[in-house]
């Protein structure tokens, strides 16, 4: 189950994301918000408005195929909330991508970037359509007429996409040089996750991984598990699973099972995922590194210290969360664990660190992209490096004294860290009449 490009939410697989799920991001994010919301004094008013979207953009996306006939494709931006900031999300090209899907992961993003204190609001959008089928020529002008359909939603103070599923830094490019020319002017923050030689960031690309590793590192330090001692189960082997991996091996932890869309390599004595190509470097090539392959199903329920969903959405559900012998779970996947999986995981004390703050590396690095972009001034990888290494850290300690003072689980501490900072921000300014 590994992926495209890392997404500044998550690490999917496009095969691997067109199964049926039983819980669509949506309804996840909304029961989640309202579990959360029963340990704060929250006007419900407050809590009813981020149910919901601020705008939802669809648009027709139609494109001369290289045999002369003509594509039409659906397009949709997903605006949630921007109280504290530019509308901040990733786009993906995919054939399961839906107006649904787009407002709930756009949900999800609007309280990664709370939690991470950044000043963004949550969005998402993407084209249903399957990137493979597409050629070169044809992928450009999607991307292009794509851009000039949702011109007048997005820009640098309004709404700035990044890669995710299906997309990568040369559909960022394209977006880039779209919006620049129909502006009249080099525009590089309208999006991030760009190549750092037209105003990325380094360090971008890694970024999700690195967060994951990072707070996976933290929690093991919080439960009192030497990372000399710990072993590590990764589903996914992308950018986010496969520098998560690696951080982890290079760390002193004890990587046992790695895997993509067609299964996972497993030696309980330990693996060197340094040895195995991630998704952009050989794709799909995890079982042909393993002498026993097992199935991503039996990956989940490994008997290991840390389990890190990091490939698709809705993999650990009801009907496998009594399987889970994992210790510890740290999401590297959006929306990995549904909501009844959560309780019953919470019910078993296997603790969960949510999505919203250990893959936010994404957001954060964007962030920083952002600000080279508008400053003009570019920062060195270990500047980038450095400056996350403090955000997660910082992100860790704000949601870890919730935990405690609250004795709550770790996605409602995160949850309460975001609510608190959202309703503060919307308290000053108000309702526009």
């Amino acid at each position: 189950m590994s992926s495209d490009p890392p997404a500044e939410t998550d690490d999917y697989d496009a095969a691997a994301a067109a199964e049926p799920q039983s819980e669509s991001a949506l309804t996840t994010a909304r029961r989640q918000l309202e579990h959360a919301a029963t340990h704060l004094d929250v006007d419900p008013n407050f809590i009813e408005r981020l149910k919901h979207p601020t705008a939802v953009h669809e648009v027709t996306v139609p494109i001369e195929r290289d045999d002369g006939s003509l594509g039409v494709f659906t397009g949709y931006r997903a605006h949630h909330d921007s109280v504290r900031g530019p509308y901040k999300g990733g786009l993906r090209y995919h054939p399961g991508v839906t107006r649904e899907e787009c407002i709930g992961l756009s949900m999800w993003m609007t309280w990664k970037c709370a939690v991470m204190n950044l000043p963004f609001g949550g969005a998402k959008g993407g084209v249903v359509v399957d990137p493979k089928e597409l050629s070169d020529a044809e992928n450009e002008q999607l991307t292009r007429r794509f851009t000039q359909e949702i011109r007048d939603f997005i820009g640098p103070k309004r709404d700035i996409p990044a890669p995710d599923m299906g997309t990568s830094a040369q559909t960022m490019s394209w977006i880039m040089d779209a919006y620049s020319m129909q502006q009249g002017e080099v525009i590089p923050g309208v999006v991030t996750g760009k190549p750092p030689v037209i105003g990325g960031s380094y360090g971008r690309e890694a970024a999700p991984g690195r967060s994951v590793a990072i707070i996976a590192r933290e929690a093991c330090k919080y439960y009192d598990y030497p990372l000399s001692e710990t072993t590590v189960a990764v589903q996914g082997f992308g950018s986010v699973g496969a520098n998560a991996a690696r951080l982890l091996d290079d760390w002193g932890a004890t990587v046992v099972a790695v895997s993509d869309v067609n299964g996972a390599a497993y030696d309980p004595d330990g693996i060197d995922p340094h040895a195995i190509p991630e998704h952009d470097e050989e794709p799909e090539a995890v079982t042909e590194y393993a002498s026993d392959p097992i199935s991503n199903e039996d990956l989940l329920t490994l008997d290991v210290d840390v389990l890190i969903p990091a490939a698709i959405g809705d993999v650990i559900t009801e009907a496998n969360a009594d399987e889970i012998r994992a210790d510890l779970v740290v999401e590297g996947a959006n929306g990995p664990t549904t909501f009844a999986a959560d309780a019953i995981l919470a019910e078993r004390d296997i603790p969960v660190v949510p999505d919203i703050l250990a893959n936010a590396g994404g957001v954060t690095v964007s962030y920083f992209e952002w600000l080279q972009d508008i400053n003009r001034r570019a920062w060195s990888l270990e500047e980038v490096q450095r400056e996350l290494e403090t955000e997660m850290l910082s992100a860790w300690d704000d949601v870890r004294a919730e935990v405690e003072s609250r004795d709550v689980t770790w996605r409602d501490a995160a949850y309460i860290v975001a609510l608190t900072r959202l309703t503060e921000a919307h308290g000053y300014r108000g309702l526009w009449p």
